[in-house]
């Protein structure tokens, strides 16, 4: 594994990530890794991909068609 040094990180950003690591019960490098885990995931996925995913997770269930509902809810 390789490491990463940052240099003249603001007062207020590096007091945030030991908030949020203390609230995640972790150490600050284990937070500040995983934020960059995140931030990969999310930066290599395209909106098609996820848009895919959610209609394999959601196919075969029977959704209501949620246009014709609103449009009876204003009817009334």
């Amino acid at each position: 594994m390789k490491a990463i040094s940052i240099r003249n990180v603001p007062d207020h950003i590096y007091v945030g990530l030991k908030t949020m690591a203390k609230a995640n019960r972790r150490s600050l490098q284990e937070q500040i890794k995983l934020i960059l885990e995140q931030e990969i995931k999310l930066s290599n996925r395209s909106f098609l991909a996820g848009a895919e995913q959610w209609r394999k997770r959601l196919q075969g269930r029977n959704l209501s068609n949620t246009v014709k509902t609103v449009r009876k809810d204003r009817q009334r």
